[in-house]
């Protein structure tokens, strides 16, 4: 499952960024100076980049075992400016924390 948490983390701090970048710079770029290439280049790149979001959120929910309403609210979690970041610590120690720890060899 390290492997599908990792891939989760990255494609949540990427979409995390490519949404500010989105409504921070591209939006008063496009509304209040009339200049839509942020807005189209980064818009586009988020569509599909949101996409392996969801595609990797499904993966480590199913692996997980989530329940159907924690992988929901955790894919839509890359719609709202921010939510990312946040869902992708919520997450990190959930799994952190349901994880079992190994015990260390006792030396004798």
């Amino acid at each position: 499952m390290g492997g599908a948490l990792t891939r989760y983390r990255v494609i949540a701090w990427i979409v995390g960024v490519a949404l500010a970048v989105l409504v921070l710079i591209g939006m008063p770029l496009k509304y209040g100076f009339d200049n839509p290439t942020v807005v189209a280049v980064v818009g586009t790149a988020h569509g599909w980049l949101y996409m392996l979001y969801l595609a990797a959120t499904f993966d480590l929910s199913r692996r997980a075992d989530w329940p159907l309403k924690r992988m929901l609210l955790v894919m839509l979690a890359g719609t709202v400016p921010f939510v990312s970041f946040y869902a992708e610590r919520r997450v990190s120690r959930w799994l952190t924390a349901e994880r079992p720890r190994t015990p260390e060899p006792v030396a004798g």
